[in-house]
């Protein structure tokens, strides 16, 4: 029953999320149903900054669950990221490079099968892989096809229709949770594509109780597909109460694989958030912490 409640909380339906965020700065285009060849159709709000205009070009940051970006009178559990306040003032004060927000809708009850990154299934034994396929993946594991959606199809979209620099060292990916773990996977597996990830609260679990075999499968993936730490820019956090509470071991020994793998302070970053948890409102206050690390204003 517990995992029922929690996966029906991140189930959007059609009459609450169809509503437009309101927001209190920038303006919200949204492209309503987009269509793929690899996944379901969703929603995408793209957040434009006050004063965007087709003369300069403009950063992008790709973050998930994207009707929980904007407007919490119409998410779920009635919180936020604040994404448009927190981008808006760090623009204004010259914190960041000038942005978009692509907001990219998680699929409801795939949400889990679209964010678990599926190339981890590879290294835990049959019996876990076949319950955590049925029980959580929804018999249809996605991530891959998730990725291919954003790279192939969204991403081309975007450049033709915004102004954007298109190059990955001006492209970000973010999430929260399986958010935050499907966007250290987009890193490694489009190195080429994406600049820099910010990971909040990264579900290495990847379920709603400890276990060894998911987290130590990310582990002999990154081992191997890693991205360069020349280029990139990865950031991870995680709180000290909630979900959280069952993280601090498994980052410990990511941050050693980091260091391992020539990652420093300068493109790398693990932080602990103490007395913070696992909701939109904590991530909202620490938001401008990755933001200011992964795209610093540079002139």
């Amino acid at each position: 029953m517990k995992r029922f409640i929690i996966l029906l909380s991140f189930v959007f339906t059609g009459n609450v999320y169809a509503q437009m965020p309101k927001v209190s700065s920038g303006t919200i285009k949204r492209i309503e149903n987009f269509t793929s060849k690899f996944v379901d159709a969703r929603n995408i709000d793209v957040w434009l900054p006050d004063g965007y205009n087709t003369s300069k070009k403009y950063n992008v940051v790709y973050m998930h669950d994207g009707q929980m970006l904007f407007d919490s009178t119409i998410t779920w559990n009635k919180k936020e990221w604040q994404a448009d306040e927190i981008f808006s003032t760090l623009i204004k004060e010259n914190k960041i490079e000038s942005c978009i927000i692509v907001g990219i809708w998680n699929n409801g009850k795939y949400r889990f099968s679209e964010y678990f990154p599926q190339k981890y299934l590879s290294t835990v034994s049959e019996d876990f892989k076949k319950d955590y396929v049925a029980n959580y993946l929804e018999n249809k594991p996605q991530s891959d096809n998730y990725l291919k959606f954003i790279v192939e199809e969204l991403k081309p979209y975007i450049d033709k229709n915004f102004s954007t620099y298109p190059d990955k060292d001006n492209t970000f990916i973010m999430g929260s949770s399986m958010g935050g773990m499907i966007s250290m996977y987009a890193l490694a597996e489009y190195p080429t594509i994406f600049g820099g990830a910010g990971c909040l609260s990264i579900a290495w679990v990847s379920e709603f109780k400890k276990n060894f075999e998911l987290p130590l499968a990310a582990f002999n993936y990154l081992q191997k597909n890693m991205p360069s730490p020349v280029g990139h820019k990865i950031y991870m956090d995680h709180g000290t109460t909630e979900m959280d509470s069952m993280y601090a071991d498994y980052q410990n020994f990511i941050n050693y694989i980091f260091k391992e793998k020539g990652f420093n302070e300068n493109n790398f970053r693990s932080l602990v958030f103490n007395n913070t948890g696992h909701n939109e409102n904590d991530w909202a206050k620490r938001l401008h912490i990755p933001l200011e690390f992964l795209m610093p204003k540079l002139h």
